[in-house]
């Protein structure tokens, strides 16, 4: 693995200019280009604040920074997913003119949909303080490894679901269905605390959803000023160990076959 990372970073000019074409390409001729990224998870939250803020009871200012932090790491993880089925798909042409490790492709849909990630994030941060203030700044340092765990659970996912949508294109549709139904199993624009008043038996979709413990790792210290839960760590990390495997194993049994099955 080590050997294999190493191969990687060598040709990081390669996958960071993959990462650059992808930007551009998607901002060309646009006025205010990635200005686009920034207005998108604003737009979004200001409209359905409006909504759930009226039907859940929460005021504006408590519910928009909750509801923009779950729009903005909701955005990565299908971003990441949707993006990493294609992955291969996308790169087929550098993958039949030169041997590089077939990781890089999935890593470019990571790092595309991160960049985005971290601008929605930075929003999110702006807003929380100007409305509460700078009293989570201790927690904050949490997020550093947060963000590295996000960073290799999505890169992990994105190989994974990209081998499987090579070897069974429906997988792409599948997927798509999951997530839409995952949206609304993981507490993004609700609190956990709402549905678990109406019954108990949401605590176990809360407490075995990967994604709810991920998104309990960003929002405590951002919104709380604290540090998030010792079975949000231990979930989030151990899902994240589940996910490494299982990429490494696909690129094990398929790498070498992969350009066959493109």
């Amino acid at each position: 693995m080590t050997g294999y990372l190493s191969s990687i970073w060598r040709l990081r000019h390669f996958w960071m200019a993959l990462v650059r074409i992808d930007l551009r390409k998607r901002y060309r001729g646009t006025v205010i280009g990635i200005g686009w990224s920034l207005l998108q998870p604003i737009a979004m939250t200001a409209v359905l604040c409006l909504v759930f803020s009226q039907i859940f009871g929460q005021s504006i200012r408590e519910f928009a920074p909750y509801l923009l932090t779950g729009l903005t790491f909701w955005g990565f993880i299908t971003a990441v997913v949707m993006q990493g089925c294609q992955s291969f798909f996308q790169g087929e042409s550098y993958i039949r003119q030169h041997p590089a490790p077939l990781a890089i492709y999935p890593l470019r849909a990571t790092l595309g949909a991160g960049f985005h990630f971290l601008l929605g994030f930075a929003i999110a941060l702006v807003f929380v303080w100007w409305v509460n203030g700078f009293g989570n700044l201790p927690a904050l340092v949490s997020l550093v490894p947060t963000f590295v765990l996000l960073f290799v659970i999505g890169w992990s996912l994105a190989v994974c679901l990209g081998v499987a949508n090579v070897l069974f294109q429906d997988s792409q549709h599948l997927i798509g269905i999951i997530m839409q139904m995952l949206f609304y199993l993981t507490p993004i624009l609700y609190k956990p605390e709402m549905m678990l008043d109406k019954s108990p038996h949401f605590a176990l979709i809360f407490n075995y959803n990967p994604f709810a413990m991920l998104l309990e790792l960003i929002r405590k210290p951002l919104l709380d000023g604290e540090l998030p839960s010792l079975w949000a760590i231990g979930a989030s990390s151990l899902f994240a160990l589940l996910v490494v495997c299982a990429a490494m194993l696909a690129l094990r049994c398929f790498e070498k076959r992969m350009i066959f099955y493109l």
